[in-house]
C-alpha cells in the first residue's frame, strides 16, 4: 500500500503538475513532515491537481484537513497533516520561492521510491 506522500505525489503527477519538488520537513518544520510543491500554467489547472489530491486522500482513508486557496486557484494548500501539499499557478511560484524559504529542507527523490 502507498504512503500518504506516494499516493499525494502521484496525484499531481497524473494532474500534469510541473516541476514537483518534496521537501523533508522533518526536524525543520512542526506543521507537517514533507511538502510537495509543484505548479501548473492556469487556475483551472491548479484546481483540478488540488481536487485530485484531496479525492485520492479521502478515497483511501486520510484526513484532509484543511485546504485553502481553492477558489482563486493561485496557491492552493492541501494541509493532509504529515503532507502538505502546495500547488501554485507558474506566475506565483517564483514570487513566493518555497524551496528556498525552506532552504535547509532536504529534497526528496520520491519519483524513484514509487
Amino acid at each position: 500500500m502507498p504512503t500518504l506522500l506516494e499516493l499525494a505525489y502521484e496525484a499531481v503527477d497524473s494532474k500534469k503538475a510541473e516541476d514537483i519538488v518534496v521537501l523533508n520537513m522533518e526536524g525543520i518544520s512542526l506543521i507537517a513532515d514533507q511538502f510537495i510543491i509543484c505548479h501548473a500554467n492556469s487556475e483551472r489547472q491548479v484546481q483540478a491537481i488540488a481536487r485530485e489530491v484531496a479525492d485520492v486522500a479521502s478515497k483511501e482513508g486520510y484526513t484532509v484537513k484543511r485546504l485553502e486557496g481553492f477558489d482563486a486557484g493561485r496557491w492552493i494548500l492541501i494541509d493532509l497533516l504529515d503532507v502538505v501539499v502546495h500547488v501554485f499557478h507558474r506566475d506565483e511560484r517564483g514570487f513566493y520561492n518555497l524551496e528556498k524559504l525552506w532552504g535547509d529542507a532536504q529534497l526528496l527523490n520520491v519519483e524513484d521510491e514509487i
